[in-house]
């Protein structure tokens, strides 16, 4: 192990102290890295300064740990809030990869996304503005966001709605599921579907599902028949590999243009990205 690798392990021990293991050890050891180096580097220039015996190019691996622990943890005690500017660096440095990360695999599964054949399509199919959904009907947060996506198709006569099926929760949830996609691929209603299976008490299953299909003319035995033909697998499968590219890992999780929101933020919040859209080409005009 080089005096470097020490130095960061030194350093990285002093943030586990202050800001806990599971912050010092998530995923960017390129951005801690940087992070790291800048405060030594800072200790190094300060301590130049102050005692004229260290030039400035000194190369940090050349320091002995020895000395150069304590000057860290000196630093570090006499302004405690470098810790949190460095946290708060390393948050937004990371929300800006993701952004990177989020908007490439957008634009590689853009037609899977919004355009693909067979899937959901509610309000108005040559909308202007875009809203997809990844649900599960087992899942609480996306029932109290059903209201969310009434009142939208009912006020806005330009927006149009993609619906994709993300059973993860149970295995009740891809039965339902499996219905849920024979039902967009027939001419009944989804949306009467779709609302009757969120209002329905108790867990979301096969039953549960053929039952609000039939009330809406479509046979229960054919229904059965077909949900385990390759297609419906295919189309559920689809919705798995878009949310594995995009890190979507619960749901309800909403894409708009180039944004990806989890969790139900409201019709309130779900409008204002919408007119973003619309006057900016982007989720987020500001």
């Amino acid at each position: 192990m080089n005096r470097l690798t020490i130095l960061f392990a030194a350093l990285a021990g002093i943030f586990a102290g202050a800001l806990g293991y599971g912050y010092v050890t998530r995923p960017a050891p390129q951005t801690d890295e940087v992070a790291v180096r800048a405060i030594v580097e800072q200790v190094l220039a300060e301590q130049a300064t102050e005692t004229a015996s260290a030039p400035a190019e000194t190369e940090i691996a050349s320091i002995d740990p020895a000395v150069l622990n304590p000057m860290i943890e000196q630093y570090l005690l006499a302004d405690p809030k470098v810790l949190q500017r460095v946290s708060d660096a390393l948050e937004e440095t990371l929300k800006a990869e993701e952004a990177v990360r989020s908007e490439a695999a957008l634009a590689d599964f853009h037609d899977q996304i919004f355009n693909a054949p067979g899937q959901v399509v509610l309000g108005n199919p040559e909308g202007d503005v875009t809203l997809v959904e990844f649900f599960d009907y087992n899942c609480g947060y996306c029932r109290t966001a059903v209201p969310d996506m009434a009142a939208l198709l009912a006020e806005d006569p330009n927006l149009r709605i993609v619906l994709k099926e993300f059973p993860i929760l149970s295995n009740e949830s891809i039965d339902a599921a499996r219905i849920g996609v024979l039902v967009g691929e027939s001419d009944a209603d989804y949306w009467n579907f779709h609302a009757a299976l969120f209002t329905s008490r108790g867990k979301v299953d096969k039953s549960v599902a053929l039952a609000a299909a039939q009330d809406l003319g479509l046979s229960p035995v054919e229904l059965e028949l077909q949900m385990n033909e390759p297609r419906v697998a295919e189309t559920i499968q689809s919705s798995y590999e878009i949310a594995q590219a995009l890190g979507i890992t619960g749901t309800p999780t909403y894409i708009i243009g180039n944004e990806i929101i989890p969790g139900a933020i409201g019709a309130d919040e779900l409008r204002a990205r919408i007119a973003d859209m619309r006057a900016c080409g982007k989720s987020r005009c500001s």
